[in-house]
């Protein structure tokens, strides 16, 4: 008998939903839901309270309001296709992150409480949310002045976007917030705990953004965050819930009143939270060592699998069974790839070429990629750094800004254009290099996301530039599908993720780039100028921080 499995794949703007059987991945509904309150960066709904630079923020009822809005109309969908929603068996999530918020002892998150609302540190957290750099920097020297075992886990520092910094930001900042919490959690394992009435906290999400490490016993320990700060130190057992669960594994069942709500039986399977970057090796058939995933949308997320474990500097983290059972998973990336490229079409582009793309029946993305695709590597003199939302690996600096260099007074739209597809790609170059001169190999890169599937030019500059061959996953909704995939695991434990992918083809690509040695030995040039800039700018000097901080003076 055909069974189904549902999927949530919860971004930065919106929910994506997806319906699947269980035996072929066969899709018999899709759905989107974008969140009402989008990301909150200038200042709180509904109040005059205006945010400080580097804030981003989120409302938990976007997340609920979505899940009920997505499952309703993929049940509907379903229905019209004479599916029952009593065969709906299993539903999994996957979850931006670290998007956190703090909430109360049952489960409500404070920004929903009276006293909360015009607070922002009540708010959710997107990922993205950067105010916390100082205390990162704060955790940072502690943890190297003890030399924490943890610390080379994670490439020798820890990023603003992760938990711990944000939740010391609160209580530095928020002290009454702090106190009024019960819990500081994970917003897709807040969900998990809202579908099934259990708080059921993923390693996954543990492991890479708040510096659990199974073999070193854990979360790290009561001294060290003592020493960060004195009323920091039993901020995991008053903050955070000790037990983290595997992914791919059973949180519980659907609770009553929220089967209720959806339409959906109370005995459907609910899956622990998965990371919305990680989840994507099932859908993509990346369940094999020494392959790199690259998810490519508004920012980069890579996961590297490998058998062994081996801790080098400039990573973000490494986890094992962090992505595949029994394989070590490598975490890098970038903040920023497609946020570049729309920060550029809505700031830059003058309205002829809007009007000529109009003409075209072309998107204007379309058509600054035909032009730039005309483009020689070189052709334009230009080279930029990809830092627009600053850099996660493998610098780990959310402070670091955008730069281009080589400009005049007849640089074209799209020659910058391409300049800073290059960008990304010769970003993405340091991240692999950095692995292999760790003598840590990879053979090839599969790329997945809504860039890789519209924009072929960025394809075929990245395996130019990185000079190695870039396999596209044929699978659309890879966030979607691989969370009700993980769903299919968590109500059978005989299965394994390897004969799913393997029954749904999902380890089939039938596109693929391979490198033009002719550019890539012209991105080889470019690549020596690019890594100057990335010592000048990214090491030895702090121009672009005294930049921010002249900036702030002036606000």
């Amino acid at each position: 008998m055909v069974d189904y499995a549902i999927g949530l794949d919860y971004g930065t703007l919106s929910v994506r939903g997806i319906l699947i059987d269980s035996k072929k991945g066969n899709v018999f509904g899709v759905e989107t839901y974008e969140y009402p309150h989008s990301v909150i960066t200038d200042k709180l709904p509904e109040t005059q309270k205006f945010l400080d630079d580097y804030w981003c923020l989120q409302h938990t009822d976007d997340y609920l309001e979505g899940l009920e809005y997505v499952v309703k109309s993929l049940i509907s969908q379903g229905e019209q296709k004479q599916i029952s929603r009593k065969d709906i068996k299993s539903l999994g999530i996957d979850f931006t992150c670290c998007t956190v918020l703090p909430v109360d002892e049952s489960g409500e998150p404070l920004l929903k409480k009276e006293a909360f609302k015009k607070e922002p540190h009540a708010w959710v957290k997107l990922w993205k949310h950067h105010a916390a750099q100082k205390q990162a920097d704060h955790i940072n020297q502690v943890a190297l002045d003890r030399k924490e075992p943890w610390l080379p886990y994670y490439g020798g520092k820890i990023s603003s976007e992760w938990l711990f910094p944000k939740l010391l930001q609160i209580l530095e900042e928020a002290p009454a917030v702090y106190q009024e919490m019960d819990y500081f959690i994970e917003a897709g394992d807040w969900l998990v705990w809202q579908l099934t009435g259990q708080q059921k906290r993923s390693k996954s999400c543990a492991g890479y953004k708040a510096l659990y490490q199974e073999e070193l016993g854990g979360y790290p320990s009561v001294d060290f965050f003592e020493s960060v700060h004195p009323d920091f130190k039993d901020v995991i057992s008053e903050k955070i819930h000790p037990d983290v669960y595997d992914i791919g594994t059973k949180a519980g069942h659907l609770k009553k009143e929220m089967a209720k709500t959806l339409g959906l039986s109370e005995e459907t399977v609910i899956a622990v939270n998965n990371i919305d970057a990680h989840v994507c090796v099932a859908s993509t058939g990346v369940t094999k060592a020494n392959v790199m995933l690259n998810i490519i949308g508004t920012s980069s997320c890579d996961i590297l699998l490998t058998n062994e474990k081996k801790v080098i500097p400039g990573i973000a983290g490494l986890v094992k069974d962090g992505a595949v059972k029994g394989l070590q998973a490598y975490e890098t990336g970038q903040n920023a790839v497609g946020d570049i490229f729309s920060w550029f079409v809505e700031t830059q582009v003058p309205k002829n070429y809007f009007s000529q793309a109009k003409e075209n029946n072309q998107t204007i993305y379309q058509y600054l990629e035909s032009l730039a695709a005309k483009l020689q590597p070189g052709q334009s003199g230009l080279i930029a750094l990809d830092w627009w939302n600053g850099n996660r690996s493998t610098l780990m600096n959310a402070q670091l800004t955008g730069l281009v260099v080589g400009m005049t007074l007849k640089t074209k739209p799209e020659e910058i254009y391409r300049a800073l597809i290059e960008a990304t790609a010769f970003g993405k170059r340091m991240i692999v290099e950095n692995f292999e001169s760790n003598d840590i190999p990879i053979d090839n890169l599969v790329f997945c996301g809504g860039l890789p599937h519209k924009n072929k030019l960025l394809n075929q500059i990245y395996s130019d530039v990185i000079k190695k061959p870039v396999l596209i996953s044929n699978e659309l909704e890879t966030g979607a599908k691989s969370a009700a995939i993980f769903s299919l695991l968590a109500r059978d434990e005989e299965k394994t993720l390897e004969t799913i992918i393997h029954s749904m083809s999902l380890d089939d690509y039938s596109e693929k780039y391979e490198v033009n040695q002719e550019n890539a030995a012209v991105y080889d040039e470019l690549f020596d100028v690019y890594e100057k800039l990335v010592n000048q700018f990214g090491r030895q000097t702090d121009l672009m921080a005294r930049l921010q901080t002249i900036k702030q003076k002036r606000r």
